[in-house]
């Protein structure tokens, strides 16, 4: 067994896909349009969804935005250089909402940032 893919719901699912291609650089693996049930799903991930565990990213056309609730936690990346990771991010317009540094009771090295709907991605750096 192993994980395919966490969904996420989304409010506006082309400035989704830009923030998770252009700012975290994943690839957009499929995208489908449901119109019976009013609804799109967009699959991005740094390989291919036979190997790799995947963002399920899913616009209800009715629903604009959601709330984010207090159970969700957040989606963790490794990257070699978690500074470094965060100011290519910023460059790209991306929002850092907390600067790469050990983690408050550890030494690992770790940045949040937040995509356009407010959730938060974890960069942890691994070497």
């Amino acid at each position: 067994m192993r994980i395919l893919h966490t969904m996420l719901r989304v409010g506006d699912l082309d400035r989704s896909i830009a923030f998770y291609t252009e700012i975290l650089g994943m690839q957009l693996l499929r995208r489908n349009d449901y119109p019976e049930g009013r609804f799109t799903l967009a699959f991005v991930g740094y390989g291919s969804e036979d190997s790799e565990a995947v963002l399920e990213l899913t616009h209800n056309w009715d629903t604009a935005s959601y709330e984010l609730g207090n159970a969700y936690g957040h989606i963790a990346l490794a990257v070699p250089d978690a500074a470094a990771a965060c100011a290519a991010i910023k460059a790209r317009s991306g929002k850092v909402v907390r600067e790469a540094g050990p983690m408050k009771h550890g030494s690992t090295i770790i940045a949040f940032v937040e995509d356009p709907d407010g959730y938060k991605v974890e960069l942890i750096q691994r070497q």
